[in-house]
């Protein structure tokens, strides 16, 4: 059976239907019914079985009836020599399919797992992609909705001392995404054995002197922890260092991988592999347990690694789709990129810097810094006078 992608309808009204992250449940926007995602679960399933039947009944019955010819009107050779089946490096990476409510043919690129059709409207879901070895373990619905993603924009843009007074009401808001990215989240056990040097200081005035004495420490500490759900983000289109501000995740709402909360959203698989993220990850869990034994070396002014041997027990590999909120703004013909956390609401993205605010203020702290130090030493001065 050809590749075929998925519309969640309404079984009332055949509309489309879109996962609600408010009640967590499918909604009808045009009849206002809602289901729940496992009642819709099921009932696609016996669709796609009966599909399936269907299909082969027609594959046979295709096969004994011979093609009718007809005659054909006569008319004007055309040269079609230009015309190329053969679309050659391009087509690497691309994917074509029908889109089952309104017949448009979807082109997509091969990591697209859900997304809505441009002519209709519809949402729809690409189970194929999916399929084996593809298939997430887990997802993590969308908690916030967006409107939400939309307001916190705003509030992103508030106390922002050199942002331009006119970037939060001149910029155009260019496209508003629910994104499920591909995360890979790694279990690991780890034996962390650390070195510091730790300082502790005391100062005690002698005649007209004040005398500081530092004490200086050799601290060792050592431990064992378990880390679970250590995330990589797995798709080269998001940002690293944007995938890593908006967490954490909170993994208590972690569901089993359902189609059925994709509806409304994009969603993608991953493009980089479990196998090409263990370095991350391994990274990411050295810093935390070298951070965790810092934490514990207490009563020191200042403690710094001297050395530590980190061991890592690789456990489990999890695939799992985490909800994220893109938003592209223009302002002045530049485009500015933000992303949000689509459950904890979390916001990071680039601004503009008026460069007019920043030197101004710049400017103004600099008086205040020259008027401070011009009273100090005038203190000073009369110090003197007086003690005279």
């Amino acid at each position: 059976m050809p590749t075929q992608i998925t519309d969640y309808k309404c079984p009332a009204c055949t509309a489309p239907l879109r996962f609600d992250s408010n009640t967590e449940m499918l909604k009808c926007d045009y009849c206002g019914e809602s289901y729940s995602t496992a009642k819709i679960e099921a009932l696609y399933a016996e669709k796609e079985k009966a599909a399936e039947a269907a299909f082969s009944r027609e594959e046979k019955k295709a096969r004994k009836t011979l093609p009718v010819s007809e005659d054909e009107d006569e008319g004007g050779d055309w040269d079609l020599s230009s015309l190329s089946g053969d679309w050659g490096a391009e087509a690497e990476g691309m994917r074509a399919y029908s889109c089952p409510s309104c017949g448009a043919e979807l082109i997509t690129d091969e990591t697209t797992a859900a997304t809505a059709c441009p002519y209709c409207g519809n949402n729809t879901i690409i189970p194929g992609q999916f399929d084996g070895a593809l298939k997430p373990d887990y997802i993590l619905p969308f908690r916030l909705d967006k409107e939400a993603a939309k307001q916190a924009l705003k509030n992103h843009y508030r106390k922002k001392p050199f942002l331009p007074r006119a970037f939060s009401s001149a910029n155009h808001l260019e496209e508003l995404k629910g994104i499920y990215v591909p995360f890979w989240l790694f279990d690991a056990d780890a034996q962390a054995d650390c070195h510091f040097h730790a300082t502790r200081s005391h100062s005690r005035r002698e005649g007209d002197y004040r005398i500081t004495t530092t004490e200086h420490f050799q601290v060792r500490r050592a431990g064992s922890m378990r880390f679970q759900n250590v995330p990589t983000d797995a798709s080269t289109k998001m940002p690293d260092d944007y995938m890593d501000s908006i967490e954490p995740f909170d993994y208590r709402d972690l569901k089993p991988f359902s189609t059925a909360y994709l509806p409304g959203y994009l969603a993608d698989k991953y493009d980089v592999s479990a196998e090409e993220s263990t370095q991350r990850a391994n990274k990411r869990c050295r810093a935390t347990a070298i951070e965790v034994m810092r934490r514990d070396v207490l009563g020191y002014e200042t403690v710094s690694p001297e050395g530590c041997h980190v061991r890592l027990q690789g456990g489990k590999v999890h695939y799992a789709l985490m909800p994220v909120w893109t938003l592209r703004t223009k302002w002045q013909g530049k485009d500015y990129l933000f992303m949000m956390n689509g459950q904890t609401g979390k916001m990071v993205g680039d601004l503009p810097v008026s460069y007019g605010k920043f030197w101004g203020t710049f400017a103004a702290l600099s008086v205040l810094f020259s008027a401070l130090a011009l009273w100090s030493g005038v203190g000073q001065w009369l110090a003197a006078v007086f003690m005279a």
